[in-house]
């Protein structure tokens, strides 16, 4: 979709339910790319932030927190038949909006499959509870419930969301540079069959944000580029990841799943303490936190091969996840204060004076050892194509934008994960705001420079290993 392409048609009322970072930043976007007024639009939103913007728009503004109690009255008169729920909130449960959009008839997208408040954190659960294996379980199940409708995206921001169709799009590189001839696939066992076929073992979403502020972080204060409440969420969930079928070293720490698909395991400890090793092209070799996403199940169980109910092939899947500097002090100081959060919070937006977001996905195992493919968006660039957008913010937003299209082009699916959509369609939309997208090649390794200092237990037979990556 070129910047300046005819706006897709969409005669229905958009409510954007939140309206903190990634609301404000794609609003822009949505007037400029969706054929809707604001008169047809309405934001819902727990918090004051936000207005002004609104305001300027002409857009209606409700300050109305949502709530198990109230959730439905509040958006039950302002979505019917045709219209579109763009859910950017936290704490708000994205099963109970779906299910309302499904009894109305109306669209529905989000870009994580958010609770009702306390969940992550709720001690009386188990960590299996708490994990968003089982949140996306819960969804299946609700799907296959509701049956056919409304089409409702699950989880289509940046990652979870776009790196799902990054990852398509790496496949059929690798596939064409090592001239294998492929059909491209049309289905989830024809891309896993490629790559099963390909012989990627691991894949990391590796991103590296190296945004800076002159506002330096004070004690007490949590600073992030995109949301604080969802980082500090995600961090103090389990570590997860989609658990490969080359892997030969259970973690010591390790859990499985009792129910589901079996695709992932989960750490008994916060993703927010448990570092990795992986490597994008400008940063290279990097420490970055197992934080849990979405992706790290769904893309390793559409890419599962299985003979009956044996299985044949999986890829290990999680996300390594190195925020901006400021980020990992203020995740250095929630984990020392037991992960009890800060009092303050900011999100740097305008204030940043230099760096970029370097998201991508690197695929390994292969012959020609790993392959990272993604966008590398600065803050200069990000804010020429997108006001109150910062690099980080601006992937998201292109990313929901995206969704938001195919959603409204094919509005009869049901509820589907990202990688049950066109990925081409998803990538054209969004890549004019995702700076450079690259595709690079590296001999890096996890075992590269190691065992010098001190005597590690590495498994140098087969470096793509888990326990190769992980930080002890």
């Amino acid at each position: 979709m070129p910047l300046h392409s005819k706006p897709i048609e969409f005669r229905g009322r958009i409510v954007m339910v939140g309206f903190g970072s990634i609301g404000r930043g794609v609003l822009p976007l949505i007037l400029r790319h969706i054929g809707v007024t604001p008169d047809r639009m309405v934001i819902v939103t727990a918090e004051e932030e936000g207005r002004r913007e609104a305001q300027l728009q002409g857009i209606r503004f409700i300050l109305q927190p949502l709530t198990r109690e109230n959730y439905a009255a509040v958006l039950g008169p302002l979505i019917g038949e045709g219209d579109f729920l763009l859910n950017l909130s936290v704490d708000v449960s994205s099963l109970a909006l779906i299910k309302l959009c499904h009894e109305k008839g109306a669209l529905y997208l989000d870009t994580c499959n958010e609770p009702w408040p306390g969940r992550y954190t709720d001690v009386t659960l188990t960590p299996s509870m708490r994990s968003n294996y089982t949140l996306r379980e819960e969804a299946l199940e609700l799907r296959e419930r509701l049956g056919a409708g409304p089409t409702a995206v699950m989880t289509h921001g940046a990652n979870p969301g776009l790196v799902s169709h990054f990852v398509k799009q790496a496949l059929l590189n690798l596939a064409q540079d090592q001239e294998v001839e492929v059909v491209r696939p049309a289905n989830r066992a024809e891309w896993g069959a490629l790559a099963e076929r390909l012989g990627v073992k691991a894949i990391h979403i590796a991103e590296r944000d190296t945004q800076v502020s002159p506002i330096p972080k004070r004690v007490g204060e949590f600073v992030n580029t995109w949301s604080v409440d969802g980082f500090i969420g995600e961090g103090c969930q389990p570590a997860e990841l989609g658990w490969g079928s080359h892997e030969r070293h259970f973690p010591a720490d390790g859990f499985r799943h009792e129910f589901g698909s079996g695709a992932a395991i989960y750490l008994g400890r916060p993703g927010a303490s448990t570092r990795m090793r992986s490597w994008t092209p400008l940063e290279g070799p990097y420490h970055g936190f197992l934080i849990t996403h979405g992706e790290s199940i769904s893309i390793a169980d559409y890419l599962s091969q299985k003979d009956g109910d044996a299985l044949r092939y999986r890829p290990t899947v999680h996300y390594t996840y190195h925020p901006c500097d400021a980020a990992v002090l203020s995740v250095h100081e929630l984990a020392g204060k037991n992960w009890k959060e800060q009092s303050e919070k900011r999100i740097i937006v305008d204030e940043i004076t230099s760096g970029i977001d370097e998201l991508g996905v690197l695929l390994m195992g292969h012959e020609r050892g790993a392959y990272w493919y993604g966008s590398q968006l600065s803050i200069g660039e990000a804010r020429s194509l997108a006001p109150y957008n910062n690099a980080t913010g601006l992937q998201v937003t292109a990313a929901v934008l995206g969704g938001v299209v195919w959603a409204i082009e094919n509005p009869a699916r049901g509820m589907v994960e990202p990688e049950e959509m066109d990925y081409q369609r998803v990538l054209e939309v969004a890549e004019p705001y995702l700076g450079n997208v690259v595709g690079v090649y590296s001999d890096w390794t996890p075992l590269l420079d190691r065992g010098q200092l001190f005597a590690e237990d590495l498994d140098t037979e087969d470096p793509w290993q888990f326990k190769n990556f992980r930080v002890v």
